[in-house]
């Protein structure tokens, strides 16, 4: 089976799966980068670094060459590329293809009433509904959004972003998050990581911090990051008397956010509907980490189950969320099997070589004219989840013990 999958540019969430394809099909797998690396990731090296990856094509240098790779492939998955010149000549022949995508309306399905976008969609996707073209969800409400154009009925899967999942002994990782404050009272560790913009509300980790100390726990906030609203939250931690529980540390290195997971009990997960996936997730649950997520975030209702391994908050709902992070801080016992149960979700199901496995299964099956899902996780048929809903599928749909 000859595999290609087609994208703007290889990142580190992509390289993990592709490197377990690679391992699978050797010379049978290609990964195909429509763009150059912008100017920043170049300056930090990323440039060279991708010219290692044995299976790395650049279409803008060899484009001859990727052009025939991508009709010759067995199955071409195709996403995160606006230009659709590239998968036009495939999909007009007929020829088995993977969409890969996230939300069409982002900001709101009622933008889909617009006519111009309907008939961009239709073109796109709608036309090809009784075609060899699938549709893989890269967060809850993908599947969602699709229907409202028709598109890929009964044809629309469970998908992500796969980074890598560390393997740890749980026994010496709990005890990496012990901590105790000056007095020698058992303190709780709470992050939040990210860009410090609207969409990701950050100033929630600051209230929650200021309603902590109102309820006497004993805890450390840890926000990693940068960006807009720095200087306001910072001045929102002098104003509310926080400057010895809130420590403000930049922004890190992919490896030192781990490690501060690594570290925490508690993540803190607070962005609306614009974040698509959010890779931060799978890497905390990782960590081990109990985690708090609103749930308009594209990967909560994929990835976690209300009260089993993780709590998920109504979207703007800030009191809600405030209860929770109390709930957790309180309960110790808690914390622990919610961060237990969130680890066991990405070392068994949701990691780069079991997606890799069941794309690879999926794949041939599509070969043998067959389409043959999975019954849970990854490469499931995806449900139809409206954005409203996604806090009533985590917390009954998937079986929360509340």
């Amino acid at each position: 089976m000859k595999l290609t999958i087609v994208s703007n540019y290889i990142n580190h969430h992509q390289i993990p799966m592709a490197g377990e394809l690679y391992q699978k099909l050797g010379a049978d797998f290609a990964f195909i980068q429509t763009s150059p690396m912008e100017a920043d990731r170049i300056k930090m090296g990323w440039g060279n670094e991708i010219r290692s990856i044995p299976y790395l094509k650049l279409y803008y240098e060899e484009c001859e060459r990727c052009a025939r790779l991508i009709m010759d492939s067995d199955i071409v998955v195709f996403g995160g590329v606006e230009d659709e010149s590239y998968i036009k000549p495939r999909l007009a022949a007929g020829k088995i293809v993977i969409r890969a995508s996230e939300r069409l309306y982002r900001e709101g399905q009622w933008k889909s009433v617009s006519p111009r976008g309907r008939k961009k969609k239709y073109e796109d996707h709608t036309r090809y509904a009784d075609a060899p073209v699938y549709l893989l969800c890269h967060g809850a409400y993908v599947a969602s959004d699709f229907q409202i154009v028709h598109a890929y009925p009964d044809k629309k899967f469970v998908w992500g972003y796969f980074p890598a999942v560390n393997t740890y002994n749980l026994d010496t990782l709990f005890f990496r998050k012990l901590h105790f404050d000056q007095n020698g009272r058992p303190e709780v560790r709470i992050l939040w990581a990210g860009r410090f913009l609207k969409l990701k509300h950050p100033e929630y980790a600051i209230k929650a911090a200021k309603y902590l100390k109102q309820q006497g726990i004993s805890f450390h906030l840890d926000m990693v990051g940068g960006g807009d609203l720095e200087e306001q939250l910072k001045a929102a931690v002098v104003q509310s008397g926080l400057e010895q529980q809130v420590t403000f540390h930049g922004f890190q290195p992919p490896q030192n956010v781990r490690r501060f997971m690594e570290e925490s009990d508690i993540f803190l997960f607070t962005s609306n509907y614009l974040e698509g996936w959010g890779a931060v997730l799978n890497e905390s649950m990782n960590s081990a980490c109990a985690v708090v997520a609103g749930h308009g975030i594209g990967a909560v209702p994929f990835l976690i189950k209300h009260g089993q391994n993780g709590f998920v908050f109504r979207n703007g709902n800030f009191k809600e969320f405030r209860e929770q992070v109390l709930e957790l801080c309180k309960d110790s016992g808690l914390r622990k099997r919610l961060g237990m149960n969130a680890y066991q979700t990405m070392v068994g199901e949701w990691n780069p070589r079991e997606a890799a496995d069941r794309l690879y299964r999926f794949c041939r099956g599509l070969m043998e004219g067959k389409v043959e899902p999975e019954k849970e996780g990854p490469l499931s048929p995806a449900p139809l989840i409206a954005p409203r809903e996604g806090y009533m599928y985590t917390k009954v749909q998937r079986g929360s013990k509340e």
